[in-house]
């Protein structure tokens, strides 16, 4: 079997990465009120935690809304260690994982290193990485027959003289995660060519960003692997997004290396007091949880009657097939005319024939089901 063939992108100025558009700028070009603009697109939540709305009803913050929250975020630091089941010194918060995905690329990718990034995957890794100008290596993911897992033999290979691997698990956008085994087999493969080649073993980031969809983490495989960082947040199983918080952890010396590069108070004195509440409750996530998977499951038959292809999730998303480009292109065009926003794919990406659309509420979700019936039945 001839080897996986990997992209090499040169440093370069970093790629345009066009944001998505505002409910406002959506409404506007379809010429709909804004109030029907649903979010199929954003992997985000209607209904935040019970503990989040009563915490912002009282109004009762750590510190006034004139002064900065505390620097070292004691509460909220010590509120995680105790939900994720790790030392205080094995995390560095940061605003939303998005920051923390930041301060990481700062930390690991100087100048013209290499970033390995098993692809498809979340679109940020490639634009931190050409931010930082380092040399990206995109090593394409097995079919969707083998579940879009990662080629580890490829990247493996790959990885020798890395900087920074980007993992993701479940992966965003395939909505599935690796096999039992696979990053454990991968992080053992690294430590030994480290050894065998005599260099440093590259720094492996694991976003965990929708752990809480499958219950489970492999948090406690950074005591094997020193180098490995795992990225949490509450915007996802919490449905908390607006907060924008997130968390790395990893073994204190690797945390020591990214907190040189933590911007001071970039997590509001609200979102601190919040989210510290959120995870202090042992049910905080239940409503959601519970909620999005009952409508992944209603949702994902129904689209399938309706006659689209949609593959298996663990996630609060699933993953459309349509077969061609040139069919998701019409059906996202169709779906926003109806004020539903897909997550679409550029021409050239792996899944450029495919939608992601964000498991939403039940009457939302109603009107993607609607929505669908008539788009295969012919109407525009």
């Amino acid at each position: 079997m001839s080897p996986t063939p990997v992209t090499f992108t040169a440093p370069s100025p970093p790629t345009a990465y066009a944001w998505e558009a505002t409910d406002e700028e959506v409404a506007a070009r379809y010429g709909l009120p804004i109030e029907a603009i649903a979010r199929f697109d954003l992997n985000t939540s209607p209904t935040p935690p019970a503990v989040a709305e009563r915490r912002l009803a009282r109004g009762a913050f750590e510190t006034g809304l004139s002064e900065y929250p505390p620097a070292d975020y004691r509460r909220l630091v010590d509120a995680a260690a105790r939900r994720y089941g790790v030392n205080r010194e094995d995390i560095l918060v940061g605003a939303g994982a998005d920051e923390v995905l930041d301060i990481a690329a700062k930390a690991f990718l100087p100048a013209g290193s290499i970033a390995i990034i098993p692809s498809p995957s979340y679109a940020m890794y490639r634009v931190l990485s050409e931010q930082r100008a380092a040399v990206v290596t995109a090593v394409p993911r097995r079919g969707a027959a083998d579940g879009y897992a990662i080629d580890l033999d490829a990247t493996r290979a790959a990885a020798r003289g890395a900087s920074l691997i980007w993992l993701c698990s479940p992966n965003n956008p395939t909505a599935l995660p690796e096999p039992d085994g696979a990053i454990a087999g991968l992080l053992d493969s690294l430590a030994a060519d480290a050894v065998t080649n005599q260099f440093r073993p590259p720094a492996v980031l694991l976003d965990e960003a929708y752990a809480e969809f499958v219950g489970q983490s492999l948090v406690e495989l950074r005591r094997s692997y020193p180098r490995l960082v795992i990225v949490r947040t509450l915007s996802k199983g919490y449905g908390l997004a607006g907060l924008r918080v997130g968390f790395a952890i990893s073994d204190p010396a690797t945390i020591a290396e990214m907190a040189p590069y933590r911007p001071p108070g970039s997590v509001s004195v609200v979102s601190v007091s919040v989210a510290t509440a959120a995870l202090e409750d042992d049910t905080a996530t239940d409503a959601n949880l519970e909620r999005v998977v009952g409508e992944r499951a209603r949702l994902a038959r129904a689209l399938a009657e309706a006659g689209w292809s949609i593959g298996p999730s663990v996630t609060n998303f699933l993953l459309a097939d349509f077969g061609n480009p040139e069919r998701a292109a019409a059906v996202a065009e169709a779906m926003l005319r109806r004020g539903l926003v897909p997550r679409t794919f550029g021409p050239t990406h792996p899944l450029a024939a495919h939608l992601r659309l964000t498991i939403r509420d039940t009457a939302q979700n109603d009107r993607l089901i609607a929505a669908a019936l008539e788009i295969e039945g012919g109407k525009p």
